[in-house]
């Protein structure tokens, strides 16, 4: 199995001679309004993609978490096959349909597609009301014989559903959107430095990788800071927090 980072939570997972693209985010830098009221107001993107376009989208299925705009932009609807399977949580299906794709799966408990099997977990978006107004967004496992399970776990804190995802599943990976995403008022969105040291101390031999940061405006969590922090609580082991392009191979 292969891991590729593009950008934020755009991935490659490439396993059973399959590429799946998960939550296309393939705007252009500083082409789409910023979070409004945070510390950081330049435009998002924050970053170039870090390969062309053309080998982003040549994959056999796309994977969609929720469809935020930072997940899902006007850019992926537009140059995405529009008869390329589409595999996502049931409430996003009408909204794909309305964009003109023609396969497209809702994934309510599980799905197999070319031998491979794709769970969907839930999560928190959020602490409180926020994570209400946030929902839904979903997360998923994805295995297949013979090669090591991933977790992508979506735009969600550390929580019990989190929790209960892992020990039901017991994935080998774990891709956790980090960032500690946060708006004007409340608590982080998605995952923080703390929130990786309760995963860790919970599930010691899990490999996780920390994605989702320095590429939208809301995102407070910076690699370097993550690294510093993991390093000075000595649970750098087996966490990977790779570069925009960057290929991980399990």
């Amino acid at each position: 199995m292969k891991v590729q980072l593009i950008r934020h939570a755009t991935l490659i997972i490439s396993l059973n001679s399959k590429r799946i693209l998960v939550d296309p985010m393939l705007s252009e830098t500083n082409s789409m309004a910023p979070i409004p009221n945070v510390p950081n107001q330049n435009y998002n993107p924050l970053v170039d993609l870090p390969i062309a376009v053309s080998n982003i989208i040549n994959c056999d299925a796309v994977l969609l978490t929720h469809i935020h705009r930072d997940h899902f932009d006007d850019a992926a609807t537009k140059l995405l096959p529009k008869n390329i399977p589409m595999f996502c949580q049931p409430e996003d299906e009408t909204n794909l349909l309305s964009y003109g794709f023609t396969y497209v799966h809702p994934i309510h408990d599980s799905y197999t597609w070319n031998n491979i099997t794709f769970n969907r977990t839930g999560g928190k978006h959020g602490h409180g009301f926020i994570a209400k107004k946030m929902a839904p967004v979903s997360g998923f496992i994805i295995s297949c014989p013979e090669e090591p399970s991933v977790y992508i776990a979506g735009d969600t804190i550390w929580c019990k559903e989190v929790e209960k995802s892992i020990e039901k599943y017991n994935p080998h990976i774990i891709i956790c959107n980090c960032g500690a995403a946060q708006f004007r008022f409340g608590r982080p969105i998605t995952m923080t430095s703390k929130d990786l040291y309760k995963l860790r101390y919970k599930f010691e031999k899990i490999k996780i990788v920390a994605v989702h940061m320095e590429a939208w405006n809301h995102c407070r969590l910076s690699r370097k800071d993550l690294k510093i922090y993991l390093a000075s609580e000595n649970i750098e082991a087996n966490v990977f927090v790779p570069k925009d392009g960057e290929i991980l191979n399990f």
